[in-house]
């Protein structure tokens, strides 16, 4: 038999069945889920806050992680045909929306909330500052990349690997730095 055909049958297919089983268990729990998404070795917290759309893509190491408290409505919305590599978290006590055909780098996060800190009591014992993240469509996230509370990414944009995102771009910017800066503008075609 062809090695890759072995390699398919030993190291692909074992990995596909796994992906299908965590599949019908999330949407047990409520995951709001689309046709063709792959899932490997991950975790997902509070599935009724979570909708995602179809053809996406988590790699090894994900974290889909709502606030922990009860919650109606929907914390995490991911569009169609995006690709989160290894590591990816995405923390949200208010709301996260990504759009479609992004591609996420390995060892990023993106959280929508911060501690509040009064110089006195503990981070801990005070109330979270929730915001709210927008990823637009057709934007790559480089490696490491850390996007925080309150940034709205248009769409075509490019986040340099290591890059910490602290405000809001639009459409068709390359950033890069800490914290990130413009460096360049590209202006899409209609």
């Amino acid at each position: 038999m062809d090695r890759y055909i072995w390699e398919a049958l030993l190291f692909k297919k074992p990995f596909g069945l796994k992906s299908r089983a965590k599949i019908l268990l999330y949407k047990a729990l409520g995951l709001k889920l689309g046709k063709r998404n792959r899932f490997e070795n991950g975790r997902i917290r509070r599935a009724t806050q979570i909708e995602l759309g179809q053809y996406n893509a988590f790699t090894s190491g994900y974290m889909l992680w709502p606030e922990d408290a009860p919650f109606k409505g929907t914390r995490i919305k991911i569009g169609n045909y995006n690709y989160f590599n290894r590591n990816v978290m995405i923390d949200a006590c208010g709301s996260i929306e990504i759009g479609d055909n992004n591609m996420f780098g390995p060892d990023i996060y993106i959280t929508d909330s911060n501690h509040s800190y009064n110089g006195q009591a503990s981070p801990k014992e005070l109330p979270m500052q929730k915001g709210k993240v927008i990823i637009g469509n057709n934007c790559w996230i480089g490696a490491k990349v850390v996007i925080l509370k309150d940034v709205v990414l248009g769409d075509n944009c490019v986040v340099g690997a290591g890059a910490i995102v602290t405000k809001s771009f639009p459409s068709g910017s390359v950033i890069a730095g800490v914290p990130a800066k413009i460096i360049n503008i590209k202006k899409v075609e209609d």
